[in-house]
């Protein structure tokens, strides 16, 4: 058997060693971390089966006398605890756990089935132009070879959804725009045939895509909690990533064009929101956010000010930093 080496101290070790005898460290730690970050994937979504077995190779993979080894070898212990338990608890019968879950779910489930139904033929409706659905199909052929067809589709009809808003703001105010054209490896684009004078109006526009954005990451999100398909949890997850991406307010950005409105007191306040966010989420994207909103705020161009925008841009950083936690 062919011996390694410790790639940290680079002493050669017998193959079948688990941490190194000269610096302690674990010779297996990447394929821990994964393993620890799947195992509670699978919590989480309530497979506690998986994520035993998770556990179960993670510690075939620890020195014995570790204390790492310890701390797994009890939650395996817990976790075996909770499944026997839950076997033993005496079936509900398959009516009442529907009864319960529709009860519960009814409301937001109606919610989301009437607002589907509204916007359906609008969305529809950007797919009858030939330059989107050519683009919007060469750019879900590229993403399909890297990350095959089903993240692939979610990713293109979430970007859809996004430039959608733009559009469905743009009839709304009344300003002609064209069609959605999609570029892989940039994005879309929704391109204007009149210049937007207002900073009020080109928030709104701007901030309009983030915001079915969300709409989409959210549906995404949902599918995922009845399904459990982790696709949909990706989809929602980097929905969510690249909208906040887009609130970046820089250049022409959606984000951009969402603080072009701002009084310089609602700016610095976005910069204290998205400090929070960055508290609460740990999303890295936001140093990024909040560093071009630092900048920004600094500069003498501040807008006439509008809380509503205000607002509706710290919902967006909160909410699609929280749906991004597992991007970035």
């Amino acid at each position: 058997m062919t011996p390694i080496q410790c790639v940290r101290c680079g002493t050669d070790l017998p193959p079948d060693t688990l941490a190194c005898p000269a610096c302690g460290s674990l010779i297996h730690g990447g394929t821990l971390t994964q393993l620890a970050a799947d195992a509670d994937i699978a919590a989480r979504a309530g497979d506690l089966v998986n994520a035993r077995a998770h556990w179960a190779t993670a510690l075939s993979l620890l020195p014995a006398q570790s204390q790492q080894h310890a701390v797994i070898r009890n939650r395996v212990a817990e976790l075996t605890r909770s499944i026997d338990s839950s076997a033993a608890a005496p079936d509900t019968p398959a009516a009442a756990v529907d009864t319960r879950w529709w009860r519960s779910g009814a409301l937001g489930l109606i919610t989301v089935a009437l607002l589907v139904i509204s916007k359906l033929k609008f969305l529809l409706l950007g797919l009858t132009k030939a330059s989107t659905f050519i683009s919007m199909f060469a750019f879900f052929g590229v993403y399909w070879s890297i990350y095959g067809w089903p993240l692939a589709l979610g990713l293109v009809l979430a970007i859809y959804i996004h430039e959608m808003g733009h559009v469905a703001m743009l009839r709304t105010l009344g300003i002609e725009a064209g069609a959605p054209m999609f570029i892989p490896g940039v994005g879309a684009f929704v391109l204007l045939k009149q210049h937007i004078g207002d900073p009020l109006t080109d928030a709104k526009v701007g901030l309009a895509g983030p915001v079915w954005g969300l709409g989409a990451a959210l549906v995404a999100l949902g599918i995922y909690a009845i399904t459990g398909a982790r696709v949909w949890l990706a989809i929602a997850q980097l929905t969510g990533f690249l909208n906040l991406f887009n609130l970046v307010p820089v250049w022409q950005l959606d984000g951009s064009r969402g603080l072009h409105v701002l009084a310089q007191w609602e700016r610095w306040a976005l910069v204290a929101a998205i400090a929070l966010a960055l508290m609460v989420t740990g999303q890295r994207l936001l140093f990024i956010v909040g560093g071009v909103a630092v900048w920004r705020s600094l500069q003498r161009d501040s807008g006439p000010g509008d809380t509503r925008v205000l607002a509706t841009f710290v919902v967006l950083i909160f909410a699609l930093s929280l749906l991004a936690r597992g991007v970035g």
